[in-house]
């Protein structure tokens, strides 16, 4: 019998439809699988899971929180970098806040990254007992940033200001400056927009390298980072010493132990892996009593 071209070409359609088929969506999913547990690469394709004492408590590849249900950080714990992901270091919800460097004025729908940045940097200053200030930070923990109102020259800076609004600082808060260029700053007044006038960051008086590191303040892109770096660590020792009853050397040996260095020696920065690190902790110096 005869076969017409239409039907030889679906027929032809329909055998590499089948062939792909078993070739992409059986074959080779069973061979990455078969791949993935050979010795070495297993538990790195079940995901790098942390057991302890027999019960799993999470994943090389996702950090978590050490907080109390207050969310207050746990002084027996290292804390890991802050996360924009969901709650916090959820893997279904893994993002950045899509905050910039040019996110510096409140807004109603929450602070600036400026503003984040610099309260966090206050509180952590506080718990660990280090000088957690930081340039253009005020010493209240919020963006020092000011809208210079009034005529203004070609270049756009302001010539005579006539206006000076602390634009971070609601009222009845105490501006961060007196007066900038003569003009008395003012608080700001809840829901006022300020944005006609100039929008000046002011750096302060604060050392431009701060005791506080970026990474204790800013969240990665991801969300998920499980490692801090070696000084956010090292400004921790003392808080976890104190809390678990032994010297800050033994703490900062565990924390050597879990430190690794720039990848093929130059790629990256050195990394402190936190969950390892505080299960290690616990292992070696419990809580006293």
């Amino acid at each position: 019998m005869r076969i017409s071209p239409w039907m030889r070409q679906h027929v032809a359609a329909l055998r590499a439809l089948l062939v792909l088929t078993v070739i992409t969506g059986i074959v080779y999913p069973l061979a990455v699988f078969a791949v993935a547990q050979l010795p070495g690469l297993r538990d790195r394709a079940d995901g790098s899971l942390i057991g302890a004492g027999g019960t799993l408590v999470g994943s090389e590849l996702i950090g978590q929180s050490f907080t109390d249900a207050d969310g207050n950080a746990l002084v027996q714990y290292f804390q890991s970098r802050p996360s924009a992901a969901g709650g916090g270091y959820d893997p279904l919800s893994t993002g950045a806040s899509n905050l910039g460097p040019e996110s510096i004025v409140d807004r109603p729908g929450g602070p600036s990254l400026l503003t984040t940045v610099c309260t966090r940097s206050k509180e952590i200053g506080e718990r660990e007992g280090v000088d957690g200030s930081r340039p253009f930070c005020t010493k209240s923990g919020v963006g020092a940033v000011l809208s210079v109102i009034g005529p203004r020259g070609a270049d756009g800076e302001v010539t005579a200001p006539v206006r000076v609004v602390s634009v971070n600082e609601t009222c009845p808060a105490q501006p961060f400056l007196r007066s900038y260029q003569g003009v008395r700053v003012e608080c700001a007044e809840p829901g006022a927009d300020y944005s006609h006038g100039r929008i000046v960051p002011v750096i302060g008086d604060t050392p431009r390298d701060p005791r506080v590191p970026a990474d204790a303040v800013t969240a990665s892109g991801s969300g998920l980072d499980p490692h801090i770096s070696p000084e956010y660590a090292a400004i921790q020792v003392p808080r976890i010493a104190k809390a678990r009853g032994v010297t800050e050397d033994r703490v900062r040996e565990v924390v050597a132990a879990h430190t690794s260095g720039r990848a093929l020696g130059f790629l990256g920065e050195p990394t402190v892996e936190v969950v390892r690190l505080n299960l290690e902790l616990d292992r070696r110096y419990p809580l006293p009593g």
